[in-house]
């Protein structure tokens, strides 16, 4: 668990082998509630080598001092991401 928006991270490690790599992440919004977008790539556990970025956006709630994961939306493709993007900057700009 983290106790700031800062520590949450999406990598994920077993045994010290890195399975999820965290490229980057855009805090989105802090609070008792906060937003982190992430940037990820996924290893192939029979190449071992890592899969194409992938991006989710996750929201965590703060109680007792840590912050916990309460949902998630992955983005399954770049294709995807950037129809949201277009999206998104045709309703801001109306």
């Amino acid at each position: 668990m983290a106790a700031t928006v800062d520590e949450l991270t999406v990598q994920y490690e077993e045994g010290g082998d890195i399975i999820v790599k965290e490229l980057d992440k855009q805090i989105l919004s802090k609070g008792a509630w906060a937003t982190v977008l992430y940037r990820y790539q996924e290893k192939n556990r029979t190449s071992g080598e890592f899969g194409p970025d992938k991006y989710v956006i996750r929201r965590y709630q703060k109680a007792d001092g840590q912050y916990r994961p309460k949902s998630k939306f992955v983005i399954s493709s770049a294709k995807q991401a950037e129809m949201i993007v277009e999206t998104l900057s045709g309703w801001v700009k109306a």
